[in-house]
């Protein structure tokens, strides 16, 4: 078991013991706001089912109809997610509204606020994990759940403030305010995480400090050639596609220009990991005077 795969598993695990903390605490206090945050939790359990099976499929090697893999796949986990942090939000404003409607102090409301607290403990040192874990194996399906639990702790931290401040105060129209002002910080994540995720499905160009170092490496590294030009590049899952023309002296041989080309190959698969690299060599008639000019 691979440790994205391993991760991701940890993943519906946390989600499942803080889901029941949350549901604890909800039936500790009857808060409605508290519990909002169980019913985002929910989608949270959901959200790390997607991730776990989009992880494992993509794991799965290239074959006849997949020629390119299953990386992408990754992405629509991460579509997914991003649909349901928009759904959760409305979640949580349609609460807000009915405890707006119809405020009631909250019942043991240091036991429900305790048991809250321990449960948000546990999604801030997870997501930390996940967002370490998602960089180190380049997974959008682990960052985009880490972003969604970061979300989800947002919703918590201002769950509990509202419910803290409505014991304190009596003022019971805090509890369905503080909601939805943290609904409203969850629909913006998800329109983050799904503009991100369309980019990758939509075959988006690399950021670009990163093809600055991928034109760096090749310029280093094609000692012998012309100069490389119409160069592309984008991202499916943690695989990064490279692809441009070399130009080499029209009387150089097959074996020298192949050289060349397996140089710049192990550079820039030294560079970026997980690097796809597909090199088009061309003689010296071909040039366009543009593009990566060689060292």
């Amino acid at each position: 078991m691979s440790r994205a795969v391993r991760t991701a598993a940890g993943s519906v695990a946390v989600a499942c013991l803080v889901l029941a903390l949350k549901l604890v605490a909800w039936w500790l206090t009857g808060s409605v706001a508290l519990l909002a945050d169980a019913l985002e939790s929910v989608v949270n359990v959901a959200a790390a089912l997607a991730a776990l099976a989009a992880i494992r499929f993509s794991a799965l090697p290239p074959d006849s109809n997949h020629p390119y893999g299953h990386t992408k796949v990754e992405y629509f986990s991460a579509v997914l997610e991003g649909v349901l942090i928009v759904v959760a939000a409305a979640v949580i404003l349609h609460e807000a509204w009915g405890a707006f409607l119809a405020p009631r102090p909250p019942d043991m409301p240091a036991q429900g606020l305790a048991v809250s607290a321990l449960a948000t403990a546990i999604n801030i040192a997870w997501a930390r994990v996940l967002f370490r874990r998602g960089r180190e194996v380049r997974s959008p399906a682990l960052l985009a759940d880490a972003r969604h639990l970061t979300a989800d702790i947002v919703t918590s931290l201002g769950v509990i403030l509202g419910v803290a401040l409505v014991t304190l105060t009596g003022l019971l129209w805090l509890d369905p305010l503080v909601a939805a002002l943290t609904a409203a910080n969850i629909l913006w994540s998800g329109w983050r995480l799904v503009r991100a995720s369309v980019g990758g499905l939509m075959d988006e160009a690399v950021p670009p400090e990163l093809l600055q170092r991928i034109r760096r490496v090749v310029s280093v590294h094609a000692a012998g050639a012309i100069e490389a030009h119409d160069l592309r590049s984008r991202h499916a899952g943690r695989l990064t596609f490279i692809e441009f023309h070399l130009v080499v002296p029209g009387d150089m041989r097959v074996v020298e220009a192949h050289d060349i080309c397996d140089r710049i190959e192990a550079a820039l698969k030294a560079e970026i990991e997980g690097a796809v690299i597909t090199i088009h060599v061309e003689p010296e008639g071909k040039a366009k005077h543009h593009g990566v000019v060689v060292l």
